[in-house]
């Protein structure tokens, strides 16, 4: 029995390093996908002390530029890609992690707009408020450049 026992250590120490070398091997592929590539980015921009704006356009400019897909990456993905990229290897990216609550902020507030403005009035009164309130405080632009998105 103890005359098989470096054989034993030898066979589990090989199985060891190739499972080592496959982790090396995973983890080096991780961090080459665009989201990686996306995260170092913006990461290192906003430890440098740039500002969101800037590090996410950047950052979304690879991203849209690496990705092998017949489609444009969306923000949304874009940022869901980075998060994925910074939780799944934190040690690559450290304190990253507080700046992944920026890449959110803009479909915070655009959903918390479309929650605001699909409410119903409660009382015809207050509606005619909310309504007389609005054009008083934004008049429109007399003979000036329309806002694109109004119809």
């Amino acid at each position: 029995m103890a005359r098989h026992q470096p054989a034993r250590l030898l066979a589990l120490a090989l199985m060891g390093w190739a499972g080592c070398s496959v982790g090396a091997g995973a983890l080096a592929a991780e961090l080459t996908s665009p989201g990686a590539k996306g995260a170092q980015v913006y990461c290192y921009m906003r430890s440098s002390g740039n500002s969101h704006d800037v590090s996410w356009t950047a950052a979304y400019a690879l991203i849209k530029r690496q990705s092998a897909s017949l489609f444009k990456t969306s923000p949304e993905h874009a940022a869901v890609m980075i998060t994925e990229a910074v939780v799944n290897n934190p040690g690559s990216f450290p304190d990253c992690g507080k700046y992944l609550g920026d890449l959110y902020t803009n479909t915070v507030n655009r959903q918390k707009q479309a929650a605001e403005g699909s409410r119903p009035a409660t009382t015809p009164a207050a509606a005619a408020n909310s309504t007389a309130s609005t054009a008083a405080s934004s008049p429109a632009p007399a003979g000036g450049q329309r806002d694109r998105y109004a119809y």
